[in-house]
């Protein structure tokens, strides 16, 4: 015997007096995260908005371009593209970003970590304090402090000098080494505080049960822990990237992009542009590629972020006894 469905039936399903509850429902509880939709639309999508729009503007720092900015298209991207301190900029961000952040940052505050596993609470204590002292410093009380650490009268050649040995101007000759080990001493904590809460989360009795099988210390930490902390090392190299891709003032005052534009990365490319030379319409554009950079970084952190899916167990036939537990209990 078959029961019929009336059309009717089916087409006002989802309708009725419930549906509405649930959808009034649904609306006011979403509806005190509205004053934070509007505070992120504000602070952060409107002033992206602004970059994109106000690169494809002439406006100026002073002058008629500053009175009434005319649009002018992409003539400041096709400017951009064709300037050939763009490459040299764009390519000395990307190796201060990798060498001093995904390299430096990342590959130390990990090794710190580790170490202060084994450490005792004495030594552990005093290591975190003298690398969390460099990252709560403000960015340029640091960049006054790596000047003159490295300056040619500073304080790593007046070290070389007592060991017989003459020291370079390290801020002239090999700037952009200058600026990535400041970057690595100050930005080192993050990584390394980001790394401790992830490696105690790691239950010790796997670690354990990988030691009984025989594994070494690096299998044990390469095939065992670092998979388990996997999402912690995709955040931190998220959170990292995007800090040094932005990083201005500590290379604005240890070596204000120079000699030359031989240490002018795209932050420092942006501001001279805008700020020096009052062309506030280019530096926009080339403020808009690093927001593009930036993107590309976060999009490919946020994909090894995902979880991939652990493949189901085949189910097997169930056993034609019952459990040995269930008959001890019986």
């Amino acid at each position: 015997m078959t029961t019929e469905i009336a059309p009717a039936a089916l087409t006002s399903r989802g309708r009725g007096p419930g549906d509405s509850r649930r959808r009034m429902r649904s609306l006011l509880r979403a509806l005190p995260l509205l004053p934070s939709v509007l505070l992120l639309l504000a602070f952060l999508a409107g002033p992206v908005i602004w970059a994109f729009y106000g690169s494809l503007t002439n406006a100026a720092l002073t002058g008629p371009g500053a009175l009434s900015p005319d649009f002018v298209g992409l003539d400041n991207f096709v400017r951009l593209f064709t300037d050939p301190t763009f490459p040299k900029s764009l390519l000395l961000t990307v190796v201060f970003v990798v060498a001093s952040a995904i390299v430096g940052q990342n590959v130390l505050g990990m090794w710190i970590a580790v170490l202060q596993l084994r450490a005792n609470r004495v030594v552990s204590a005093i290591t975190s304090t003298l690398v969390v002292a460099a990252w709560v410093l403000p960015e340029i009380v640091a960049g006054f402090i790596c000047y003159a650490y490295f300056s040619k009268d500073g304080t790593l050649n007046q070290i070389l000098a007592g060991l017989g040995l003459t020291g370079p101007n390290w801020l002239y000759s090999y700037p952009m080494l200058a600026i990535i080990l400041a970057n690595i001493w100050r930005g080192t904590a993050f990584s390394m505080m980001i790394y401790q809460a992830a490696l105690n989360d790691v239950p010790p009795e796997i670690t354990e049960a990988a030691m009984i099988d025989g594994a070494s210390g690096s299998q044990r930490f390469f095939l065992v822990t670092l998979p388990m902390i996997r999402t912690s090392v995709s955040t931190n190299l998220m959170l990292i990237t995007l800090q040094t891709l932005a990083a201005f003032t500590l290379i604005w005052v240890m070596t204000a992009g120079g000699p030359g534009d031989d240490s002018s990365t795209l932050p420092v490319l942006a501001y001279r542009e805008a700020f020096q030379f009052g062309d506030i319409g280019y530096g926009t554009a080339i403020a808009a590629v690093m927001i593009v950079i930036g993107a590309v970084f976060s999009i490919f952190y946020v994909a090894l972020l995902r979880e991939r899916p652990t493949p189901k167990p085949a189910e097997g036939p169930r056993p034609r006894h019952p459990a040995p537990e269930r008959e001890a209990a019986s």
